[in-house]
């Protein structure tokens, strides 16, 4: 039985290598049987990341897919907000786009992030009273308003 500080050292290891390679979906492989070929390791944390908060099942009944978050929604919200007050984009608006891809975001925790996750955070910002999110032509034009 590995400790709970291992468990959470792999947690680590693995949100920051899925951040790095910028993939954010792990799922159950399948062979020629139709048998799962995932690891009992890997299966142990993954429901680690799902038990700690920075995992989600897409599919909560079968538990094939698991979305690995490198920061917590709540966490990704505030780090767009700081960064939106730091920077003068209050009573400004900016792009999606311009929020996971922009020049003006390199090396912050949202940079790359997962667009759904992205979304989640502004929507919670949005929530708060704190943003205000406007429908673009393409989800990449989608606009937010910072307050």
């Amino acid at each position: 039985m590995l400790c709970d500080s291992c468990c959470l050292s792999w947690i680590e290891i693995m949100s920051l290598h899925y951040h790095t390679i910028q993939y954010f979906v792990v799922s159950k492989q399948t062979n020629q049987t139709n048998k799962p070929t995932i690891n009992c390791f890997l299966l142990f944390c993954l429901f680690g990341h799902t038990h700690s908060g920075f995992g989600e099942w897409e599919d909560p009944n079968r538990k094939t897919r698991c979305r690995i978050l490198w920061r917590k929604p709540e966490q990704l919200a505030s780090d767009v907000y700081d960064w939106a007050m730091a920077n003068g984009f209050q009573n400004s608006v900016c792009t999606l786009y311009e929020l996971h891809s922009g020049e003006d975001v390199n090396g912050m925790s949202f940079q790359g992030a997962d667009e759904e996750l992205l979304r989640r955070a502004l929507r919670i910002l949005e929530s708060q009273g704190k943003c205000t999110i406007f429908k673009g032509e393409t989800s990449d034009e989608d606009g937010i308003k910072f307050v």
